[in-house]
């Protein structure tokens, strides 16, 4: 799940930018999101999927080749943006010191919202009955009330068991959409 906005400074200068991407189908679905620099998050994007087309269906391994090349190329080490990327059973954090980290609870937040998300969706995660997207959309909204250079405009990407990609937004309000989304990110966990 990503907000929208787009900064320059103090200044808004989108508020419904695309942070999510699908980066593989084959053979096996994969998402990336970034926060930072728009032109150095879409870079990232592009090694990242040349790193996927040689290492087909190996989120990890062309995560990790990512993170070498990011960390001792001289012009991508200079990129200000970091990635979060997943499958089906990886959600990987990439940064530009070459660190891939993958967290043990697997709650992942990066960008200037990113540490109310992530308190929130922990505390989140101890309510019985919610599901992770209507926890990642409460977290969400937290985050768009406390940080100014977050927003409401909620785009989600979500992986079922069975490889299929299924996609969704709130403006605003937070609603859910997509039940079948929602009930498949619950058997991944």
């Amino acid at each position: 799940m990503a907000d929208g906005q787009i900064t320059a400074g103090s200044k808004v200068v989108k508020p419904n930018a695309r942070k999510l991407r699908r980066l593989a189908t084959e053979p096996v679905p994969s998402l990336g999101g970034f926060a930072g620099s728009t032109a150095d998050g879409l870079t990232l994007f592009e090694r990242l999927e040349q790193r996927l087309q040689e290492h087909p269906g190996q989120l990890r391994r062309a995560a990790v080749e990512l993170a070498k090349v990011w960390r001792q190329d001289r012009i991508l080490r200079h990129l200000e943006a970091t990635m979060i990327v997943a499958d089906a059973t990886t959600c990987l954090e990439v940064s530009g010191r070459g660190e891939l980290l993958e967290p043990a609870d697997g709650v992942h937040a990066i960008g200037s919202g990113s540490r109310f998300a992530i308190a929130a969706a922990r505390a989140l995660m101890t309510v019985p009955g919610l599901q992770p997207l209507d926890i990642a959309q409460r977290a969400m909204r937290i985050a768009a009330e406390k940080c100014v250079y977050t927003n409401s405009n909620f785009i989600w990407e979500c992986i079922g068991q069975d490889g299929q990609l299924q996609s969704g937004g709130s403006s605003g309000s937070g609603s859910s959409q997509g039940g079948a989304a929602t009930q498949q990110q619950q058997q991944q966990q």
